[in-house]
């Protein structure tokens, strides 16, 4: 039996010996492509090839690629663990042909790669081929049919539908009819009982999609038309996990060396057996795939976020944790501890995982703990939930009580989902929606836009990029689109060349302006998408097919160069004074500012923070000269010792930037010489995530005036000290008179807060066991009103309590229940202020024992207070 290691290496050199060139994954987090969140499939990498935007370099690829499929069209989230074939991350082998060869030698050698080469059973194979569709004028993909009549009989080749058998990445791009590999693996008792071919895209656990051969032809266009595309390609996928099942002779996925140490290293942690229960199986499935999804997008860069992709990864590692908690009795962060065994069975063909493993560990740990934090109240939260829905005769949970699981206590809708039907329940899906109307979309696109076809004045292969020799050109537009977005409209602009840098690597795009005949077009970003450069503009030139002046803006062009070769010296003088476990993990680089990300693993000191920027502000004053190689290859690039991010797709050729000591891959521009930045200023160091540190930090003429502003501060303070020649100890002797007073202020306070609680305890009312206190008070400051309700809290049971605070002017509205009163009626504090805020002309929210809003009008404090006591009725 071939291990995993030894199936993807036979697949790879098959396709070696058929002259193919075997690259590398790209990464799975995608940069640079608007219409991408995740690689979802092979060909993404490839995207460009396909719609003629980049030169073919290798006319036949191989390789296996990272894929993730959670959100979107390709969602099989809910469906893994459930089942034994899907998976969130998961590998896709796959072969491609930009315009060489097409659907006879795609067929021809998948057939020969899987009977002859790796001995499947051909009576357990069927193909299937596009039936053809009216919609689209096409018809029944008769050619593929043919080359399949070769080896299979008729029955056996299947006619599919546009779901099944037409592939489309998105709502547009390339397209093209497929034809699926199925493969039979039941018994040959249940293969005589049942046809394979009545149970072909049937969900059928036992006959499965194996391979999808893509024939590329067609351009999806945004108005839902066909057109043919300059060259045939082909674009093949195999799921790498499904070919191990089928070769080692098992059932499921999960049951291959490719998860098996995992699953095994599950049970020894929750002391249960795989394979002896239901549930206990379906959770160790799920966490077995969901760390690989987890690990391998922190490898590539993605930290869990509470945004876009960073929310996806958070909700896939949360489901996880659940699984763990509640069917594997895991209370404890247990996930981080898996990684060592993952990338022992994957290191070897994925060498993110052995360099990244510290930090994906920490960052896993992390994000468990902080979830584990809060998980547990909102599971005893969501079973009352499900009590009181089965209570009432229900068929499921408010939209609203699922809104406070997620916005309270972070359970995805997904997981609230999840459980509830595993209660025979489901959710108010509406009822949530019209809760998340009002808050930020977590796993959107913020604005949603609309984009016209691109109009093509004429055909370029790729912009010629002169930015790094010149600021100024000679330009035509290529191309150009209008594009929608909140209602606005602006213009993309492709030009035959440009020295307009587009956003990429951290750097911002650049601005400026296009000129003709004394007309000036404002260029207001530059931006990288698809490997165009593109140029937005508020109006379209009265005269697009003219040739132009391009000029960019060359004052904020010089900040941005200081600000990035900046970034260059701060990445070498961190590793040289924290040491090399150094790497950078974002950046942003702009004409105001640098912020530089980083992994370390604990709060930089002041000596530290002192010494890095000593560091750089030598290597500054060395004024070493820009040493730049834009085709170096990339493997004499990382001979020479060159600093490479995870996650980034380089080429077979790179651009090498050197400045004394500091040698790395980049894109950006650059100074001429290191003394042009003048010095930098660290202004912050701060940690954005578990293992990750952030250094903000100034150049130049910002840095200069940045420390000209603190010393004018000083001079003011000395001034104000009526020119006290001991600055320090004067200011030390202020600050112990002050304490002294807040000391005594404090006292006061005390004893005023003691006379309002007296007060506000003589005023309970019992209502049906519920010990009411609403009333409102003057007071000094917020704190005095929390410390005012926990202590209530502490000396009355089964307590509801609203105070109106008026503070100095300013209302505050604070809501503080009992425990048991939450449980047992249902009730929310949180909830509870965000409505009766409104009174104030305010907001707030909180948890559901204690909750508090601000507002604008003093005024409403009686009316919020009714508002609040009306929700015990």
């Amino acid at each position: 039996m071939k291990t995993s290691k030894e199936i993807r290496k036979a697949f790879l050199d098959f396709f070696t010996e058929k002259e193919h060139q075997i690259v590398n994954s790209a990464p799975m987090v995608v940069k640079g492509d608007p219409t991408l969140m995740f690689t979802n499939a092979g060909m993404n990498q490839f995207k460009d090839q396909f719609l003629g935007n980049e030169p073919v370099k290798y006319p036949r690829v191989a390789d296996t690629q990272k894929c993730l499929r959670v959100s979107g069209k390709h969602n099989d989230l809910e469906e893994v663990g459930l089942d034994t074939y899907h998976h969130t991350m998961f590998e896709m082998l796959g072969n491609w042909s930009f315009g060489d060869y097409f659907k006879k030698e795609a067929i021809d050698w998948a057939w020969e790669f899987l009977v002859k080469r790796m001995g499947i059973d051909a009576s357990r194979l069927y193909a299937t081929v596009f039936e053809g569709s009216a919609d689209d004028n096409q018809e029944r993909d008769n050619e593929a049919a043919g080359y399949w009549e070769q080896y299979l009989p008729k029955d056996r080749i299947l006619n599919g539908n546009k779901k099944d058998n037409f592939w489309e990445m998105g709502e547009t791009g390339p397209c093209g009819p497929c034809s699926e590999v199925h493969v039979d693996i039941r018994s040959d008792e249940e293969r005589a009982k049942v046809p394979g071919r009545d149970l072909v895209n049937m969900d059928h656990p036992q006959v499965i999609e194996i391979w999808n051969l893509v024939f590329i032809q067609f351009n999806r266009k945004a108005n839902g038309n066909l057109e043919s595309l300059p060259a045939k390609h082909v674009d093949t996928g195999m799921g790498f996990e499904r070919l191990c099942m089928v070769l080692q002779g098992v059932q499921s996925n999960y049951d291959t060396d490719v998860f098996q140490n995992t699953i095994a290293e599950i049970g020894k942690l929750c002391n249960k057996k795989y394979g002896e229960e239901e549930k206990v199986d379906i959770a160790m499935r799920v966490i077995a795939d969901h760390l690989r999804a987890v690990a391998f997008a922190i490898a590539d860069g993605q930290l869990p976020s509470n945004n876009k992709a960073g929310y996806v990864i958070r909700r896939i590692l949360r489901r996880a944790v659940r699984y763990g908690y509640t069917f594997l009795d895991l209370k404890d962060a247990f996930i981080y501890r898996l990684i060592g065994v993952l990338k022992d069975t994957m290191g070897e063909a994925f060498p993110e995982l052995v360099s990244q493993q510290t930090l994906i560990e920490k960052v896993i740990k992390e994000e468990e703990e902080s979830f584990l934090r809060t998980l547990s109240t909102g599971i005893v939260m969501l079973d009352d939930m499900i009590s009181k829905a089965k209570n009432d005769g229900a068929k499921e949970i408010a939209g609203k009580d699922a809104f406070v699981l997620y916005d309270t206590f972070g359970f995805p809708l997904d997981l609230t989902e999840l459980i509830t039907r595993e209660n025979g329940l489901g959710v108010d899906q509406d009822g949530f929606s019209k809760e998340m109307q009002a808050q930020k979309d977590r796993s959107r696109n913020a604005a949603a836009q609309e984009t016209d076809d691109w109009v093509e004045l004429r055909k370029i292969e790729k912009t010629e990029f002169l930015g790094y020799d010149k600021l100024e050109a000679e330009i035509k537009i290529a191309r150009y689109r209008k594009v929608t977005q909140k209602k606005k409209s602006f213009f993309q602009l492709v030009f035959d060349q440009t020295p307009f840098y587009g956003e990429s690597g951290g750097q911002v795009g650049d601005a400026g302006y296009i000129e003709f005949d004394g007309v000036k077009t404002s260029i207001i970003d530059t931006q990288k998408e698809n490997n165009l450069i593109v140029h937005l503009v508020n109006a379209l030139p009265e005269n697009p097919e003219e040739t132009f002046s391009a000029v960019v803006n060359a004052k904020r062009r010089t900040n941005i160069a200081n600000n990035h070769t900046a970034t260059h010296l701060l990445h070498a003088a961190l590793r040289e004074v924290l040491g090399s476990h150094v790497e950078q993990k974002g950046s942003l680089v702009n004409a105001d500012h640098l912020r530089f990300d980083f992994s370390h693993f604990q709060k930089m000191t002041d000596e530290e923070i002192a010494a890095v920027e000593k560091l750089v502000n030598e290597k500054i004053r060395e004024n070493s000269a820009k040493e730049e190689n834009r085709e170096m290859p990339i493997e004499e690039a990382k001979a020479s010792g060159a600093m490479m991010l995870f996650g980034e797709k380089y080429g077979e050729a790179v651009r090498v930037i050197k400045f004394g000591e500091s040698v790395e891959l980049c894109g950006g521009t650059h100074v001429t010489a290191t003394g042009q930045i003048g010095m930098l200023k660290i202004v912050s160091e701060s940690a954005i995530a578990a293992g990750v540190r952030r250094i903000e930090a100034i150049t130049a003429d910002r840095a200069e005036k940045y420390i000209n502003d603190q010393l004018a501060l000083i001079n003011n303070i000395k001034e104000t000290l009526k020119g006290s020649k001991d600055l320090l100890g004067s200011v030390t002797t202020l600050l112990q008179q002050n304490n002294e007073l807040s000391k005594q202020i404090e006292a006061f306070q005390q004893e005023s807060l003691k006379m309002t609680k007296a007060n506000l305890k003589s005023k309970v009312l019992n209502e049906n066991g519920v010990n009411i206190i609403a009333d409102k008070i003057v007071i000094d400051n917020a704190g005095l009103v929390k410390d005012l309700a926990f202590q209530l809290k502490g000396e009355i049971d089964d307590l509801f309590l609203v105070i109106g605070a008026d503070i100095n002017g300013k209302p505050n509205l604070t809501v503080m229940i009992s425990d048991n009163i939450v449980a047992e009626k249902g009730l929310n504090a949180g909830q509870i202020v965000r409505e009766a805020g409104k009174e104030i002309k305010g907001g707030g929210g909180g948890q559901p024992f204690y909750a508090t809003a601000g507002g604008k009008d003093v005024s409403g404090l009686q009316a919020a207070i009714e508002k609040a006591l009306s929700f015990l009725q």
